[in-house]
This record gives structure tokens, C-alpha cells and sequence, in this order.
């Protein structure tokens, strides 16, 4: 018996089998072949959520969440939160290694040459309502795109999809900014193309009467780390909906908005709001203690800890933890940042916690830097959002790409009930038929 592969025995029928194991997996579709009889389906394996099953093979994003690893197509993130630009990481997830000088400044200009967005796509947001959530308001306007770029459609085109890529990275920080300006009422303020990537999104954010915006460059700074340690996450919930769309062939634009719908969530995108809104409940850093208490009786919920990978520090935390200083020199200290610092620190002496393995993740301090910086709550997810979508192009490009790739389609455990046969609506009697739960069926 060969030392990669899986034996397993079928206590139904006593037959054995050998699976192969690949890349520390098996194949679920071996797992067909194991049958009570002939006419049997085969076995299924069961995994809401997939808690424990890879959907693609990739070469994007590694994570070991053990060990607190982040890397992107082999690079720490550390080492490219500190020496590199988000366009510079923005190039590497999409094609895989970092650009020359010569690729950066054709990339940078081909984003920059595409930050403007349709005059119409203008009128298309004026008809929102003046409190619509900027999110639900890019996620609809990303979707729109596809309507004014026809060509999006050819997805195997290649020359189309670098321009979809384009557009689309140097268009998301445009609808995100005008987005925020249609929500305070405010004329929209164009993009200055002599400014970086985050300083140009500063400046159609928070251009007033100046003729020209300056953009702290601290802050600027500060946002370009945060827009890299958002870029790509391996096979997150939004990750897995631009797989998903994007398998039926969809174009990119509608693509990335199911992708940013799924972020729109709370348990996605909207997790550090959730945290501030933690941290203002407890109120100050001497009730934190009454807080961990309250917490650990089930009583509440410590929001901005643990991870579905990270079972250790969350790498990015660190990089926020550490960027956040620089900020508050800037623009003040967030009173909410002492109550954050004293849960940290309680949090991670005490064995309650320790032995869930819960740690500070991303969500923890970027939701006190963003509001520092004057980002209302509402726009935490579209802050996301926008440098996500690099990671989500990539993941779009590898799926299309991929032969063993098909429409995402996945299979189901059969509850409900068998056959049964129709009662006209006359002869039918008040709760008749309403069994319960059936033999578990198995659907194709």
C-alpha cells in the first residue's frame, strides 16, 4: 500500500478502499466509489461551512494560523507592510512576483489613467437616498459597471481582462469616495492624478475649498499599510463569492460585487465596527475587568478576538497595533484606545483565553485607527473593500484559469420528505402530511 494515500474500511458492506492523499488532501469525488450498492450514490462528505474542505488549489495567499503566517505569493507581510506600497502589492497578488521599476510605473499610470469614472455612473448614485449606506451603495454601483463596459464579457480575453483590472482597482476608491460624499450631501470631488493611490482617495474624500489637497503624509502612509494587509486573505467568505459568481462565466464587475456584497456582512467586512462598538459599551479602561468577567459567565462577547484561521496573533494586528502611534501623533489619541490596550493586555494573561487560543485579529485596533482618521462606521467595509479588490481579481483570474475549475455547484444532504403524492386542496385536513424529519437522502 502506497505511504500517500488513505485506506478506509466501510463497516456497512466490509470493504476496503485506498485513497489517495495530494497536497495533504484527499479528493471528496474518490469518496463516490465508496457504495452500499450499485445504485447508491455514493459517499458524500458533510461540511457546512466548509470548516475543513479546500474548493480550489492556489498560489495567491499562504496562511499558517498556528503560527500567525501571512504571506503573500511567498512574501511576509510584515516585510511588505513595511517596505512596500499597496500598488506595488496590489501587482504581486495579481501576476505573482513584484514588478520592475519599468512595471510599476506602466501599472501605476495604467490604474491612475482609469480612476475617472462615467459621468452617468454620477447620475446613477444621485438617485440613492441621502442616509443609503455607502457599502450598498458601491456594491450597486460596481454592479452597474458592468453595464458601460460591454467588453468585460470577454473573460478569456486577456487584453480585456488586464483593462477590467484596471478599471476596477483604479475605479473602487473613486465610487467608495463619492459614495461617502452623496451620504453628507456634499459635491463630489474628482480625482488628482498627481497624488498617490490612498492620497488621491483622501483627497475625493476630504477636499474642501483648497484648490490643491495636500494629504498628510502620515496618513497617507498609514492608510496605504492598511490598504496592503487587506489586499488578499486565501479563501475568505468574499474571496469565495467572487469564485463562486465568477464560475458561471460572470463578468468581473458583477463578480466583485457579489464578492463586496458578502462583505458587506457583519461577520465579514463589518467586524470592526463591531468592536468600537464593544469598547464604547464597556466605557472606560476600569470597567474592562467587570467586562472579561461579564464575558467569560457567557454574558457577552469579546468582538475584534479569535479567528476561523488564526489560531495565534493575527500578523496583521501587530502591524496595526504598531502603525497606530504615527496615527494618534496626528490626529490625537482615541479615548477608546486605553480601553482597547487594558482588554489586550488582560485578554492575553488570562487562561480563559488563553486555552481558546483567542487573540487580537485585524478588526481589533483598525476600527479605532479608521475612526481617527474621521472615517465614520459606515464606511468601514467599503475601506475594506477597496483593496480587496486586487486579492479578488487575483482569486477571479486563478479560478478562470484553473482546467479542474467548473460552475461552483455544491451538493446537499437530503432531509425532506420522500414521495408523496398531490391531494387536491378540497379533500386535504389541517395538518396532514406535516411529518417530521425523514430518512437523510442523498441528491445529485
Amino acid at each position: 500500500m502506497s505511504k500517500d494515500s488513505l485506506a478506509l474500511t466501510d463497516n456497512r458492506t466490509g470493504r476496503s478502499y485506498e485513497l489517495p492523499i495530494q497536497n495533504g488532501a484527499i479528493r471528496a469525488a474518490d469518496l463516490r466509489q465508496v457504495k452500499v450498492s450499485e445504485d447508491d450514490f455514493g459517499l458524500m462528505s458533510y461540511d457546512p461551512a466548509f470548516m475543513n474542505t479546500a474548493s480550489c488549489a492556489s498560489r495567491i495567499t499562504f496562511i499558517d494560523g498556528d503560527k500567525g503566517i501571512l504571506r503573500y505569493r511567498g512574501y511576509p507581510i510584515e516585510e511588505l507592510a513595511e517596505k512596500s506600497t499597496y500598488l506595488e502589492t496590489a501587482y504581486l497578488v495579481l501576476y505573482g512576483d513584484l514588478p520592475t521599476k519599468a512595471e510599476l510605473d506602466e501599472w501605476t499610470h495604467n490604474i491612475t489613467f482609469h480612476t475617472i469614472i462615467h459621468e452617468n455612473i454620477k447620475k446613477f448614485m444621485d438617485g440613492f437616498h441621502y442616509d443609503a449606506h455607502p457599502m450598498g451603495m458601491l456594491v450597486s454601483t460596481v454592479a452597474a459597471l458592468s453595464t458601460f463596459y460591454s467588453d468585460a464579457k470577454h473573460i478569456f480575453d486577456v487584453e480585456s481582462r488586464k483593462k477590467q483590472t484596471y478599471r476596477l482597482i483604479g475605479k473602487m476608491p473613486t465610487l467608495a469616495a463619492f459614495a461617502y460624499r452623496h451620504s453628507l450631501g456634499m459635491p463630489y470631488a474628482y480625482p488628482d492624478n498627481d497624488l498617490s493611490y490612498t492620497g488621491n482617495f483622501l483627497n475625493m474624500l476630504f477636499k474642501m475649498t483648497e484648490v490643491k489637497y495636500k494629504p498628510n503624509p502620515i496618513l497617507e502612509k498609514a492608510l496605504d499599510v492598511l490598504f496592503i494587509l487587506h489586499a488578499d486573505h486565501e479563501q475568505n467568505c468574499s474571496a469565495n463569492a467572487m469564485r463562486a459568481v465568477g464560475s458561471s462565466q460572470a463578468d468581473p464587475y458583477c463578480s466583485v460585487a457579489a464578492a463586496a456584497a458578502a462583505l458587506y456582512g457583519p461577520l465579514h467586512g463589518g467586524a470592526n465596527e463591531a468592536v468600537l462598538r464593544m469598547l464604547k459599551e464597556i466605557g472606560s479602561k476600569a470597567k474592562v475587568p467587570e467586562f472579561v468577567k461579564k464575558v467569560k459567565a457567557g454574558e457577552g462577547k469579546l468582538m475584534g478576538f479569535g479567528h476561523r484561521v488564526y489560531k495565534n496573533y493575527d500578523p496583521r494586528a501587530k502591524i496595526i497595533k504598531r502603525i497606530a502611534d504615527e496615527v494618534f501623533e496626528v490626529t490625537g489619541k482615541n479615548p477608546l484606545l486605553d480601553i482597547a490596550i487594558e482588554l489586550e493586555r488582560i485578554a492575553l494573561e488570562d487562561e480563559y483565553f488563553i486555552k481558546r487560543k483567542l487573540y487580537p485579529n485585524v478588526d481589533f485596533y483598525s476600527g479605532i485607527i479608521y475612526q481617527a482618521m474621521a472615517f465614520p462606521v459606515e464606511m468601514f467595509p467599503v475601506l475594506f473593500a477597496i483593496p480587496r479588490t486586487s486579492g479578488w481579481i487575483a482569486q477571479w483570474e486563478e479560478m478562470l484559469l484553473d482546467t479542474e475549475q467548473k460552475i461552483a455547484r455544491p451538493r446537499q444532504v437530503y432531509l425532506g420528505q420522500d414521495k408523496r403524492s398531490y391531494v387536491a386542496v378540497e379533500q386535504r385536513e389541517a395538518g396532514a402530511g406535516k411529518a417530521g424529519p425523514t430518512k437523510p437522502k442523498k441528491a445529485a
